[in-house]
Parts: C-alpha cells; structure tokens; sequence
C-alpha cells in the first residue's frame, strides 16, 4: 500500500495549511464572539463564515471531497480532511461539511438531471445547506431496518409521516432542503422496504421542534427534532427508486465515514499540540508539567493513539479507491470505532493536563470532547459496528 498524496493534492495541502494559519484560526474567535452575542438559540451564521467561503473559493480549495471536482482519489482527500478537522470553521469554509457533503454525494450518484439543477448545483455553489434525515427518537434507530416513517404513494405525490431527531444543520436557516429516508414497503424484504426523497424545508407539514443541545453545547448549524404530518411532495422527487434506501446509503457511507474519521483525528491532533504547550509552560511542584513523568506518558500514549488510528484511516481509503466500498466494509466499519476512541481518549488527557481550565470555555478542549464523544454514537454506535466486524470476523475463520 502507498499512501503518498498525489502532486495535485500536495499542492492542495500546503495552500490549506496557509489558508489556515492565515484565516481561519484568526477567524475563531471573531466566530464566537458573533455566536456569544447573538445566544445559543440564534443559528444565524456569522458573517465571518461568508469571508472565509470567498477566500477558500478564491484559492480553489473548493469542493475537493468529491473526485469530478477536485481530482482527487479518497486517499488524496483524507490528509486535507485531517487538516480541516483541525477546526470546526474549515470544513463550512471549503464546502466539504456534513451533512451537505453525503447529500451531494447522493445527488451527484443517484439525483436526476432535474434535481441535480434544483438541488445540487446550489449546494455545490455553497448558497443553500442541506440534512440528513434518517434517525428517529421513538424507535432504536442503530438498526435502520427500525425506521418507521412512511413514504406513501399516492397518486403523482408522496405523502409523508413521521419524526426524526438529531437532524444535523436543520436549524440553519440557509438548509432548504431534506434528504428524508422511510418505508415505501413495510412488508418487503428487509433492505427494501426504505427509500430516500427529497423535501424542500418550506414544505406544508415539515415542523422544526427543537434543536438539541450536545453535552449543552449548541452548534450554530443544530441537531433539530423534526415532525413531517402529511407532507405532500412530487413522486419526482424519490432518489433512484422505491426500496433504493439502503443501497444508496451504502454507496455514500465509506468516503464519507473516511471523511468523519480524518476530521477527528485532526481534532486530536490540535487537541495534542495543546496539551504539549500547557505541559511546557505549566509549573508544577518546582518543574515544568513537561518533566513530570506522567505527563509524558500521556502525551507519548497520545501520539500512539492518533498514528495508529491514521494508519487504519489511510488503508481503508486505500482500500476504497482500489477495491471499492464493498472489499473494504470491515475497515469501514472498524475507523468509526478507532479514530473517535482515540480522539476521545487524547482530548481527555489534554483536558486532564490543563486541570480547570480544561473544562472551561477559555480553551476549546471541552467543546472537542462533546463532539468527539457524540460521535461514538451518531451515524451508528460502537457497538453495531463492532457487531459488524466480529460477525465478519468469525465467518472468516469458519
């Protein structure tokens, strides 16, 4: 395996770490203070958000997750995804944030010409945002074959029914459209009975409840409750076809979960550099943190962490861009517990080694670790996924 960037995406890297030290780490605190001012039920996006978007867009980082774009292969993309991580301001900057990045995945791989115009070529453009909405709070929606909203034909519409929570960036009043998945066949084969189509927001019946706060924490984007009542749209708006659910939440899942993971991982490395500088400049019983040898070991293990946890990252999308998806689904699965266990296990440490200010708001460790720990749940908990690869596992070796 040669896990070597391309020159294109070495050229993309270096101009990405620029584009970082230049603008967005000086744009974080302008972005909190907007976001402290305007309080946490105002999901407004901060006008420094737009700055960065026309810089990124003018330097042409712009887009690079998907492949006809950028030109790059999912290995490519991982170490620039790692950079972005770094920061919760870079992935909205250069237009590769989720949710917007599966959906235009599924656009551009299963989306008409018609909803391709209507839908992605704004969400490419960076002037609309856009969600996911698949889990639900009424049923355990870590097995999808649980989901209960209905999608009912009728006529030349689909008429739909249901609840979901946990719908990331829903509360961001630039998201205009839903990718909604429900049944079409309650009584069909298990992985035929779903479907995804497309809501428009302002749809008649679509009612934003809440946005929920993670370990208190608001995002500006949010993670809405959402209730659909009758929600009428054109039977043109399916993607692909009826019982098509599963399949295209399969064809979107390894770069994108590839994507989650390197993000994170660049989280714990910021995390890490943090730690280090606190280690230094700390003093403590007569000596820097730095000399003090269990803090070493825990920055050491914490090195250990992240590397072992990149390496696995960079096979599997080795794996995916030689391979496809499909050769590589124990690894798929195996990132999304690693990388954000490992980012967990060094955000804690670094908060240990800043003592109280480590649970404060005067350094960004705190906000890390809830997202970090939130993604040990979100799109499928540990456990499935070490389910998955057990059951693999011993079919292997039987």
């Amino acid at each position: 395996m040669d896990f070597a960037l391309s020159p294109t995406a070495a050229t993309y890297l270096a101009d990405l770490h620029e584009f970082m030290d230049a603008h967005v780490y000086p744009a974080e605190p302008v972005y909190e203070r907007w976001r402290e001012e305007a309080g946490p039920d105002d999901h407004t996006p901060p006008p420094v958000l737009e700055d960065l978007k026309a810089e990124a867009r003018r330097r042409g980082l712009w887009n690079l997750f998907l492949p006809d774009v950028g030109g790059l292969s999912v290995l490519d993309y991982a170490s620039l995804a790692e950079v972005t991580g770094r920061s919760h301001l870079a992935p909205q900057a250069l237009n590769c944030s989720a949710p917007d990045t599966g959906n235009m995945e599924v656009l551009h791989m299963f989306g008409t010409p018609e909803q391709r115009e209507r839908w992605l070529e704004p969400l490419l453009d960076g002037r609309i945002r856009s969600a996911f909405a698949m889990t639900e709070p009424d049923v355990a929606s870590s097995d999808a074959t649980n989901i209960a909203t209905s999608i009912t034909r009728d006529g030349d519409s689909y008429v739909i029914n249901g609840r979901k929570w946990w719908i990331s960036g829903a509360a961001d009043p630039r998201c205009e459209v839903f990718i909604v998945m429900g049944k079409t066949d309650p009584d069909g084969p298990t992985h035929r009975q779903q479907s995804m189509i497309l809501v428009p927001r302002d749809t008649p019946g679509v009612e934003v409840l809440r946005s929920l706060p993670v370990f208190g924490y608001q995002d500006q984007e949010g993670h809405c409750e959402i209730t659909f009542t009758d929600v009428r749209v054109p039977a043109a708006n399916l993607i692909a076809g009826e019982g098509d659910g599963f399949r295209i939440a399969q064809a979107r899942l390894g770069p994108g979960r590839v994507h989650h993971c390197m993000r994170v991982l660049g989280v714990a490395e910021r995390a890490l550099e943090l730690m280090v500088r606190r280690a230094a400049s700390r003093v403590a019983f007569g000596r820097p943190l730095s000399d003090q040898g269990v803090v070493r070991q825990q920055i050491a293990e914490s090195r250990l962490a992240i590397e072992q946890a990149r390496l696995l990252v960079l096979k599997t999308a080795w794996l995916i861009d030689n391979h496809g998806t499909r050769e590589a689904r124990t690894e798929i699965a195996a990132i999304k517990v690693a990388a954000p266990r490992a980012a967990v296990e060094v955000i804690d440490r670094a908060i240990q080694v800043h003592g109280g200010a480590g649970v404060s708001g005067d350094v960004p460790l705190a906000r890390m670790y809830a997202h970090a720990r939130a993604m040990r749940i979100f799109d499928g908990p540990d456990e499935v996924h070490l389910r998955s690869i057990a059951r693999r596992e011993i079919a292997r070796h039987t």
